[in-house]
């Protein structure tokens, strides 16, 4: 077992918390699936495919949360503007 696998498993426990390659692999290939430019991108080799998988995952993770401010900023600027018999429309309409 190289260092690496050995200080990792000393991290991880009894054998039974373990992540094995396959489950790992399975983890990439369903995170693939869920990244909208990832969906047509599978011509990698495993371990570079992962790689590219994890950093845009990453990328398109802070790219949803720029989003959801800049929507929580344009809702926050839209609200005074609504009067309040509007707005209990809005939320009954909603539920």
């Amino acid at each position: 077992m190289s260092g690496r696998r050995m200080r990792q498993s000393n991290r991880i426990g009894t054998s039974t918390s373990r992540i094995t390659d396959d489950q790992i692999t399975d983890l990439i290939s369903q995170l693939n699936r869920a990244l909208p430019e990832m969906r047509t991108n599978n011509r990698r080799s495993k371990k570079a495919q992962a790689d590219k998988v994890l950093g845009d995952a990453c990328n398109y993770i802070k790219e949803l949360q720029k989003e959801v401010d800049d929507l929580s900023e344009r809702l926050s600027q839209l609200l005074p503007t609504v009067d309040a018999e509007s707005l209990a429309a809005m939320v009954r309409r909603l539920v």
